[in-house]
C-alpha cells in the first residue's frame, strides 16, 4: 500500500562534484531494474545539477538538503523552492535535527518551509525527534507531537500527499546507536494516529513515515518489518555504494 523510500542525505559530503557522480551512478547502476522502492538522493547544493545529470531515466529521484521560504529577495546565502525545482528535484528535506540543533531552526522556521515547499510542488520530508533528555524524560511523543502539528500549519490538503515524514531520534544521529525496532514502531504509530487527528484515516494510511537514526545494512531489515516504517533516511551509509544499495535492497519478512 505504502510504497517504501529510501533517502540518502549526504549532508556536507563528498567534498567534489567528481566524487558525487560516481557514487551517484553507482546507486543508479545498483537500482537498475528494481520495483516497489523509492530512491532519492540529497547532495549539498553545488552538486544537485552534477548528480541531476547523473540519475536521468533512471529510478532515483532528487532532494534539497532545506530551503528558504522566500522565492527571491536579499536573502544572502539561501536557496528557494522554485531554484530546488530548476535543479530536478522532487523533495526537500525540512527541519532536519542538524538545523534544529546547530542551526537554531524553529517549528516555526519549519513551517514556513514546508509550506514554500509545497506551493512550488516539492514533497517535503519532514524531519522531526526528541533529543536522549526528552527520551529518558518520558515526553519524546509530547515533543513529536509538537513538531508534527506545528510544523503541518501551512500545509495545503494537497501537500499532504506529498508529505513524508521522518523519525530521527537525536541521540541516535551518528553515536551508533540506534531506536529498537519496537521503539520505532511505537513511535512511527504515534505519529500516523497523530496524522490520523490532524488530516483523515486515509492520510495517514497512505502517509510514508521513515526512519533515520543511523541505518545500516546490519539493522535495515529488521526495521523494514516494522508495520508502520515504511523507509529510512540514510546518513552516513549512504555515502558508501555499497551500503547504501545494501539498504535500498533491504530483504522484506
Amino acid at each position: 500500500m505504502r510504497t517504501p523510500l529510501i533517502a540518502g542525505n549526504w549532508k556536507l559530503q563528498p567534498p567534489t562534484r567528481a566524487e558525487a557522480r560516481v557514487l551517484a551512478a553507482a546507486v543508479v547502476s545498483g537500482t537498475r531494474g528494481l520495483a516497489g522502492r523509492e530512491v532519492v538522493l540529497a547532495p549539498p547544493f553545488v552538486m544537485l545539477t552534477t548528480v541531476a545529470d547523473a540519475v536521468v531515466d533512471s529510478l532515483v529521484r532528487l532532494a534539497g538538503q532545506n530551503l528558504y521560504w522566500e522565492n527571491s529577495g536579499a536573502f544572502t546565502g539561501e536557496i528557494s523552492g522554485p531554484m530546488l525545482v530548476d535543479t530536478g528535484c522532487q523533495h526537500v528535506l525540512v527541519g532536519h535535527s542538524e538545523r534544529r540543533q546547530i542551526f537554531g531552526e524553529t517549528d516555526y522556521a519549519v513551517a514556513k518551509k514546508v509550506g514554500a515547499a509545497d506551493a512550488c510542488g516539492l514533497g517535503s520530508i519532514l524531519c522531526v525527534g526528541e533529543t536522549l533528555e526528552q527520551r529518558d524524560s518520558g515526553d519524546a511523543m509530547l515533543v513529536i507531537e509538537k513538531q508534527v502539528r506545528r510544523g503541518l500549519v501551512e500545509l495545503t490538503t494537497e501537500g499532504l500527499s506529498r508529505l513524508v515524514i521522518a523519525y530521527e531520534p537525536v541521540w541516535a544521529i551518528g553515536t551508533g546507536r540506534t531506536a529498537s525496532p519496537d521503539q520505532a514502531q511505537q513511535v512511527h504509530a504515534g505519529i500516523r494516529e497523530i496524522i490520523r487527528e490532524v488530516a483523515s484515516s486515509e492520510v495517514a494510511e497512505s502517509m510514508r513515515i521513515l526512519y533515520g537514526g543511523s541505518v545500516k545494512p546490519g539493522n535495515i531489515d529488521e526495521l523494514m518489518a516494522c508495520p508502520d516504517v515504511d523507509g529510512a533516511l540514510v546518513g552516513g551509509a549512504s555515502l558508501q555504494a555499497d551500503d547504501f544499495l545494501r539498504i535500498i535492497h533491504f530483504q522484506e519478512s
